[in-house]
């Protein structure tokens, strides 16, 4: 029997008929997966299965299929008797993240710096120009979403597909980890590094362009500190 379907804040196209299980899975690992990116599913937050499945549509066995993809990717841990929680991570997996980010970063930064065109300086400083209309109009998810992005806008500029992702799933875990460890820092002085970085870009200073992306994921690594907070799980997920 189909489930009744709470109100969802969707498309026409979306509810005219009950999507596959293989998508209604990657729509809850992407819902999910999004929550985490824009900083609105708190670390440490259980997941009910039931009300997810309730949320979504689904079963039950849908919703652990989501769960076990979430798992792997390490931003859902799952307890024997107790179910699904937001993964929490520790200080020492903080660390390592930022550590392996400023690895691919800088190297990133380095080979795109060299040979970066007019055109992707021109798409830079219009990605810079989306961040402060963003931060002017204090929608907080979305200037997340673009701070983030500024990084994968560098990645994808050098056409590797498979540092690209790898890169956005560090990045979906660095959001989880500034989730629980934000600080005071401000959205703006992110904001002032990022438009440091692409002056250097457009000057094509590879030493400075490094210097400063590897000063500003140490700015953010060191802003960071414990204050989780929690949220409505129907709220988040209908966003």
């Amino acid at each position: 029997m189909t489930r009744s379907r709470p109100p969802l804040k969707v498309v026409p196209s979306q509810i005219d008929a009950p999507a596959p299980a293989g998508n209604a899975t990657q729509r809850i690992v992407d819902s999910i997966t999004n929550a985490i990116a824009d900083r609105r599913l708190m670390p440490g937050t259980k997941l009910s299965e039931q009300k997810i499945g309730d949320i979504f549509a689904v079963s039950r066995t849908v919703v652990r299929q989501a769960f076990n993809q979430l798992s792997r990717d390490r931003l859902v841990v799952l307890e024997p008797a107790r179910g699904a929680f937001v993964a929490t991570p520790t200080a020492e997996e903080a660390q390592d993240v930022f550590e392996v980010r400023s690895i691919l970063e800088t190297a990133v930064t380095r080979q795109l710096c060299a040979a970066i065109t007019d055109a992707q300086i021109r798409q830079l400083r219009e990605h810079l120009a989306q961040e402060r209309a963003a931060l002017k109009n204090a929608e907080i998810p979305g200037r997340t979403r673009l701070l983030g992005d500024f990084h994968l806008v560098l990645a994808r500029m050098l056409g590797n597909q498979v540092l690209v992702q790898m890169l956005s799933e560090l990045l979906t875990r660095s959001s989880l980890i500034a989730l629980m460890r934000q600080s005071t820092q401000s959205a703006e002085e992110s904001h002032d590094e990022h438009v440091a970085i692409v002056d250097a870009f457009e000057r094509r200073d590879v030493k400075a362009a490094v210097r400063l992306v590897d000063k500003h994921l140490g700015n953010v690594q060191r802003n960071l500190n414990m204050d989780p907070q929690r949220v409505d799980l129907a709220e988040i997920l209908n966003h």
